[in-house]
């Protein structure tokens, strides 16, 4: 993983802890058992980071939502 990914993953992260009154160390656990992390987040990094981050945030949050760790 290159340093612009793992600045993006740690952007995501502390966004979507903000987001959803979360620690960042529950998201990160949320992302990481549900495959989001590595199975999208990661590979999808090239368009991802283009978007901007209430958009992202959008995503990234109902994509949690359809992979069942968020009520």
């Amino acid at each position: 993983m290159s340093c612009n990914n793992i600045d993006f993953v740690t952007y995501c992260i502390g966004n979507l802890s903000r987001r959803l009154n979360l620690s960042a160390v529950e998201v990160y656990r949320r992302l990481k058992q549900s495959g989001i992390l590595t199975g999208y987040i990661v590979p999808s990094y090239d368009v991802l980071h283009t978007f901007g981050k209430e958009y992202l945030m959008e995503d990234l949050t109902e994509y949690m939502r359809e992979k069942g760790v968020l009520a």
